[in-house]
């Protein structure tokens, strides 16, 4: 199996239509790749706060419409990343998976949202759902930037089948380190697959971290792109690699969950 993220750089001097137009030709020159990643919110930028209610879409919107379009046109699995979501409950950070066959296979809304007491943290509702979306042989589990700092979070989605994590990001590079140390954690506790696809460039005076990176279940680095200019990252998976490693290796099993919490102060 084929993967390939496109570590799409967002400019906020170029105009979505373009940006949309754009990333369904690099979609489209990933054809033969099984599953395509993009960046979170590569419409607008992650970082972009201002423009998050101007440039919010109804689900069924532009960018899903292209996406269907670009996944069907190549024959890829395209996890189109994310785009700033209008729904009713407020905006969301919403990433989509589409089939081959160009239909929406499943829908995440970001659970952690970044920024303490302001940004995305007070402009955006939250998550409520675990999310795994149905790759053949693959099952992918669904994350989005600041997630992966939240290991609970794939314990789960582990707990629901997953053999590989997706995770979209707009990781600054004032951060970079903490991007790849933790993507690799969570390849090695969970023995899955991590697809970790940053954006290029710089958007809202944020320079992005890029540094897109495939990591396989034993923690080794089959990609990893050495900065922040555009690019596609490429590599071949084998699903069977997770199981074969959780049997040879069952460290998973070995989980120990409901330990009694100790009150605050009592020890010592």
């Amino acid at each position: 199996m084929r993967a390939s993220l496109i570590q799409i750089r967002v400019d906020d001097a170029e105009p979505v239509a373009e940006r949309r137009a754009r990333a369904a030709e690099l979609i489209a020159e990933e054809r033969g790749s099984d599953l395509v990643v993009l960046p979170e919110l590569w419409p607008v930028g992650a970082f972009a706060f201002d423009s998050f209610a101007s440039a919010a879409e109804e689900l069924d919107g532009p960018t899903r419409q292209a996406m269907s379009a670009a996944a069907a046109e190549a024959g890829v699995w395209l996890h189109a990343g994310s785009i700033v979501e209008r729904a009713a409950e407020g905006l969301f950070n919403t990433s989509l998976v589409f089939a081959p066959s160009g239909e929406l296979a499943a829908v995440y809304r970001k659970i952690h949202r970044f920024g303490f007491d302001k940004g995305e943290a007070v402009l955006m509702a939250a998550g409520e759902e675990l999310v795994t979306a149905p790759v053949p042989e693959l099952p992918l589990g669904l994350a989005t930037c600041y997630d992966l700092r939240f290991p609970e979070l794939f314990r789960g989605l582990v707990d629901a089948g997953a053999l590989a994590f997706a995770i979209p990001a707009g990781w600054p590079e004032a951060r970079h380190e903490h991007w790849t140390v933790l993507a690799r954690a969570r390849a090695v506790e969970n023995q899955a697959y991590v697809l970790a696809c940053g954006t290029a460039g710089t958007h809202a005076r944020t320079p992005q971290a890029g540094r897109s990176l495939i990591v396989a279940p034993s923690g080794e680095l089959l990609a990893e792109a050495a900065g922040a200019d555009e690019l596609v990252l490429r590599a071949e998976l084998d699903p069977k690699e997770a199981t074969t490693l959780r049997d040879r290796f069952p460290a998973l099993k070995d989980r120990r969950l409901g330990v009694a919490v100790p009150e605050p102060g009592a020890i010592g």
